[in-house]
């Protein structure tokens, strides 16, 4: 199908059945029950479980591929999250021109760096890339002001000169992003007994745009050029020694790689029309790496999975506070509840950085493939407690009767 082998065609149906089922299996619990606030199904945090699966997903052709460690590509984020808002403001709000203007300004930024960046490899190609996340920051932040508006941000305003558009609606507000229509913020909301399921727009624009991610990345992975790569990232120095130059090979990984966070970058902004210069910092460049890895650097699905992990914690985990936990624990004697309370409390609400820190070691110690390895391991244990009471069931019923 399209061009996969049934393995890659199954995987991506399960992407495509997860991303389209999304506003159900993200909210489990009742609206109005306890177990309510550990519902993920709203539509910002769905959008951003997507957003950051792309960035995820094109860091890991980078990485994962190649070996190469970047710690520069929440440059390439912000450029496009720049670059669509500045289409905002001067052709229309239609999302369509926004997105690819991202693309193609992240791309030739990302071969600008990448051609600078991979005269050097390991530890060296690291610090480079830093450095120039460092300066793309300190330049938007600063520097050019007039395109960024430095700290504050850049934001659409009533007087922007939109020439397919108006600058203002009929009761002087700022026009809402869309597609041919079809505002992004629209929220259709189901009620089903006491759920509530959400349906928005702008997040199954998102969910597409990560379906279509997903596919490249995993022709990327299949085709000869992803065979090369991988090369690269077993022994790049025996390539060299035979002849082949793989530089051109390692470029085009990066400038994929940027082009990716370019379009998360520009859907994030399609979805809030806001730039701001704190999303071109190397934390940002970190955190994407933290989820390559906790998902499964060099598997296909494994960066979703640690994106959606990470955000869930950042959004979900980080509101539980004491109050919340003196709830759950109200059945304990009150000695007991404050004890288990104390305990508890570095790692809850602001001290979500903590655990997740802990569990990030935990997965690289014990499973260093990621939660995807994780759950290879589990589906190998049911496998084989199915075998074995198939052969104690053979067994019986081979065994001739006394």
């Amino acid at each position: 199908m399209f061009g996969l082998a049934k393995k890659d065609a199954t995987l991506l149906l399960v992407v495509v059945g997860l991303t389209l089922l999304a506003p159900f299996i993200l909210n489990p619990f009742p609206t109005d029950s306890a177990m309510a606030q550990f519902n993920a199904g709203y539509p910002d945090l769905m959008q951003r479980f997507v957003i950051f699966g792309i960035f995820a997903i094109g860091f890991n052709i980078l990485f994962g591929l190649t070996g190469y460690l970047s710690f520069g590509h929440a440059a390439f984020l912000g450029v496009g999250s720049y670059s669509a808002v500045w289409m905002f403001k001067l052709l229309s709000m239609n999302v369509i021109p926004a997105i690819a203007l991202s693309v193609v300004v992240a791309g030739l930024f990302s071969l600008l760096i990448g051609y600078v960046s991979l005269r050097r490899s390991g530890i060296y190609f690291s610090i480079l890339t830093l450095a120039f996340a460092q300066m793309s920051f300190n330049l938007a932040y600063s520097v050019l002001t007039p395109i960024t508006n430095g700290e504050t941000g850049l934001q659409l305003t009533l007087n922007d000169p939109r020439v397919l558009g108006i600058s203002q609606t009929a009761d002087g507000s700022i026009p809402v992003t869309g597609l041919f229509g079809l505002e992004m913020r629209s929220t259709y909301t189901m009620d089903v007994g006491a759920w509530a399921f959400q349906f928005n727009v702008g997040y199954y624009l998102c969910a597409v745009a990560l379906l279509v991610a997903f596919y490249l990345a995993i022709r990327i992975f299949r085709s000869p050029f992803g065979l090369m790569l991988r090369a690269v990232k077993s022994n790049q120095q025996r390539m060299n020694y035979t002849g082949l130059n793989t530089r051109p090979y390692t470029l085009a990984a990066f400038v994929i790689s940027g082009m990716y966070a370019g379009l998360a970058g520009g859907l994030m902004a399609s979805m809030d029309p806001l730039a701001g210069a704190e999303r071109m910092q190397w934390t940002a460049s970190g955190e994407v790496v933290l989820m390559t890895i906790l998902g499964g650097a060099g598997t296909l699905i494994g960066p979703v999975l640690g994106a959606g992990f990470i955000k869930y914690f950042e959004n979900i985990f980080s509101k539980i506070n004491d109050n919340v936990l003196h709830g759950w624990f109200s059945f304990m004697p009150d000695g007991l509840e404050n004890f288990v309370i104390t305990i508890i409390h570095p790692f809850i609400g602001k001290g979500w950085h903590l655990t997740l820190g802990l569990l990030f070691m935990m997965v690289v110690i014990f499973l260093p493939g990621g939660l995807v390895e994780g759950g290879q391991r589990i589906a190998t244990l049911f496998k084989r407690g199915k075998k074995d009471d198939d052969g104690a069931d053979t067994s019986k019923a081979t065994t001739p009767a006394e």
